[in-house]
């Protein structure tokens, strides 16, 4: 499962809030569809100076992160994001390491990450047999997203919900800032196709799950 949040504008509450629901409904990896691009990075470092009581980063932590960091491979730890559950905290180097691996984000226009050009503007993530098109604003996808992707995962709306239009599924979570209710979103796989659906922070349901009835034939990578 793929949990799917988007506009948190910089309340980390929200965003944790997020995270931890669809943690809790199985979700092993998230897709953060920005607005801001910057509070992955800064909802974990809040989480860890919470795990730390609300103390400064010290020189005593710094070591215990190198320590684990250099013995945690001699350990037999799994080391791979899919082979674990998304971590309950990210007290340590090696769980903030592996919730990073877990995410994937794009940014929004007004970031600076959007200018950057070592960042991405769009992601590809493949979902089971599925190429999903990651974006912030869907009026920034072009011809070759449309052709290459059948699902196109897009923040900058007021609700959740599934559009169809032809072959192809525009899908977005909702808010977690500026909108009446708080929502995000669950993605899996349902047999062959895709499914999503949509709660409230409070957990409460407020899109039953949409089939999206995908073909992975109908889809083409196109390579420059």
């Amino acid at each position: 499962m793929i949990g799917v949040f988007s506009d948190t504008h910089g309340d980390l509450g929200a965003f944790d809030a997020a995270y931890e629901l669809l943690r809790a409904k199985g979700a092993r990896r998230f897709l953060f569809v920005g607005a801001r691009y910057t509070d992955l990075d800064e909802w974990v470092l809040w989480r860890r100076q919470k795990s730390r009581g609300g103390r400064e980063y010290s020189d005593a932590d710094f070591l215990a992160d190198v320590t684990q960091w250099l013995v945690s491979p001699q350990e037999g730890k799994p080391r791979t994001p899919a082979s674990r559950e998304a971590p309950a905290d990210v007290a340590s180097e090696d769980d903030r390491r592996l919730v990073m691996e877990r995410f994937v984000r794009v940014p929004e226009r007004e970031s600076l990450a959007y200018r950057d050009p070592t960042v991405a503007n769009k992601a590809m993530d493949l979902v089971g047999d599925t190429l999903c098109c990651v974006v912030h604003d869907k009026n920034d996808l072009v011809k070759d997203d449309l052709l290459n992707a059948q699902v196109f995962i897009h923040g900058k709306e007021s609700e959740p919900k599934v559009v169809r239009i032809g072959p192809r599924y525009f899908v977005t979570p909702g808010r977690l800032v500026g909108a009446s209710e708080q929502t995000c979103g669950l993605l899996e796989k349902a047999e062959r196709n895709l499914s999503f659906s949509a709660f409230r922070l409070d957990g409460h349901l407020v899109l039953p799950p949409q089939v999206l009835q995908v073909d992975s034939r109908s889809t083409k990578l196109t390579v420059k």
